[in-house]
């Protein structure tokens, strides 16, 4: 059985230039334009979805085969990335921005998504996830994903010395400011009323879509909520603290 597989979202137009920066028997690559490519052919114990802005090579798979040694209770880990020494990390729910990312001298803590560019799950919550929702806007499909996962019973940690690099080539957008209307979808799908109520009147736009017809999205959010495991603890534990 394989240590990782790794998936590589590439939406670039050079996609058929792309190389792995290496080859190990224990690794597995897939080069994907989207990250439900591929994946029932999963063999390995842990996964890593990342964009192709990002640099996997052996010390940062090195690093990480150390943290998941180090918590072998944890379910999803979100790396964070080293922008020019500028660290960016997880993502906590916020009533205003509705996602943002944790100070970078942040402890060790949950957090309620990774970064839009990569983030790591077990092959066991993945199976109890499913899939990613590709009607969704690429930098919002993680977080979406991981608060799906919080329903199934899994849980997201950051570690501060889990540390992820671009790559050469930078073709994506690590912020979710333009995101308002997707991002009050996925609000709607995995959190409570009172977060929505809380998003909703900060950003006046979006009261139009509680009057719109959400029959897909209902169904979205019935199919992950199902039987969860998202407590309000937990809920509370994942969110921006007051300071």
């Amino acid at each position: 059985m394989r240590q990782f597989d790794v998936f590589v979202l590439d939406d670039t137009p050079d996609f058929d230039s792309w190389t792995p920066l290496f080859e190990d028997p224990s690794l597995g690559w897939f080069h994907v334009k989207d990250w439900n490519s591929d994946l029932e052919k999963l063999e390995a114990e842990w996964i890593v979805f990342t964009h192709r802005s990002i640099k996997i090579d052996r010390d940062f798979l090195n690093n990480l085969a150390q943290v998941i040694e180090g918590y072998p209770m944890v379910d999803a880990f979100a790396p964070r990335l080293n922008l020019n020494g500028k660290f960016m990390g997880g993502l906590v729910l916020d009533n205003a921005a509705g996602f943002k990312s944790i100070d970078e001298n942040e402890k060790m803590r949950f957090v309620a998504a990774p970064i839009p560019v990569i983030g790591v799950f077990s092959r066991r919550i993945i199976q109890r996830t499913g899939l990613f929702d590709k009607d969704l806007p690429a930098a919002l499909q993680l977080a979406d994903y991981t608060l799906r996962m919080y329903h199934a019973g899994g849980k997201m940690f950051s570690v501060p010395y889990l540390v992820a690099e671009p790559a050469t080539e930078i073709g994506f957008n690590y912020t979710l400011k333009n995101l308002i209307g997707p991002m009050w979808d996925i609000i709607y799908k995995c959190l409570p009323p009172t977060n929505l109520i809380a998003f909703t009147l900060r950003h006046p736009s979006t009261i139009a879509k509680w009057f719109k017809s959400k029959k897909t999205l209902k169904f979205k959010a019935e199919k992950a909520t199902a039987l969860s495991k998202l407590s309000d603890k937990t809920i509370k534990e994942i969110s921006l603290k007051n300071k």
